[in-house]
């Protein structure tokens, strides 16, 4: 995940990866809460169980750990990729803006779409759903729980952040490149238009 970080999307001690270590019951492999992302080593991470208590590591399991452990219950997911991009950042705060409790970012008619498991052709569109921040997660992942099974492997937290996911960490990776690459095109979009425009 050191490439996740080089690439600027969890810079100082933002974003949070976790893994399923396995389902029944429950257990992630995390990176523990105020970590900078590029410099933990494998004997740093934590094993949280399907409540997000720590149950192996020394480190403390992130807040965020709630919002995680949701995507991977109703998901059937097997790995979380949660990120800080400048650019989810800043669309994420435009699609819901404060007083909005959530918004939707569209994409379509990129050939990268495809690289979203179960889109065919440029042609289609996923609505990427944004959800007003919250910092009480509990609130937030039950916020979140209808908006996940519409997503489109990915959901927004408005002017906070990407969360991507996938069967498994390879898969997880993919979307989450994937979506980054279409915010970022969006952003850039935006900013040719308006300068277009003056």
């Amino acid at each position: 995940m050191a490439g996740i970080h080089k690439r600027g999307w969890c810079d100082g001690t933002g974003g949070n990866f976790s893994s399923v270590m396995n389902q029944e019951p429950l257990e992630l492999l995390m990176a523990p809460s105020g970590v900078d992302k590029g410099l933990v080593a494998p004997e740093d991470l934590i094993t949280v169980d399907g409540d997000g208590q720590l149950l192996g590591g020394s480190g403390k399991p992130s807040a965020e750990t709630l919002l995680h452990l949701a995507i991977v219950k109703s998901q059937e997911a097997g790995a979380v990729l949660h990120t800080h991009s400048q650019a989810a950042t800043l669309l994420s705060k435009l699609a819901c803006p404060i007083g909005e409790s959530v918004g939707w970012i569209r994409v379509a008619g990129l050939e990268m779409l495809k690289g979203l498991e179960g889109i065919k052709s440029h042609t289609e569109e996923v609505q990427v759903p944004v959800l007003a921040n919250d910092q009480d997660l509990k609130r937030l992942s039950a916020a979140a729980q209808p908006l996940l099974p519409d997503a489109p492997h990915g959901l927004l937290i408005a002017g906070h952040g990407l969360y991507a996911w996938g069967a498994n960490l390879e898969v997880a990776k993919r979307h989450l490149e994937i979506l980054e690459f279409l915010l970022e095109n969006q952003w850039r979009e935006q900013l040719l238009m308006a300068r277009m425009k003056l």
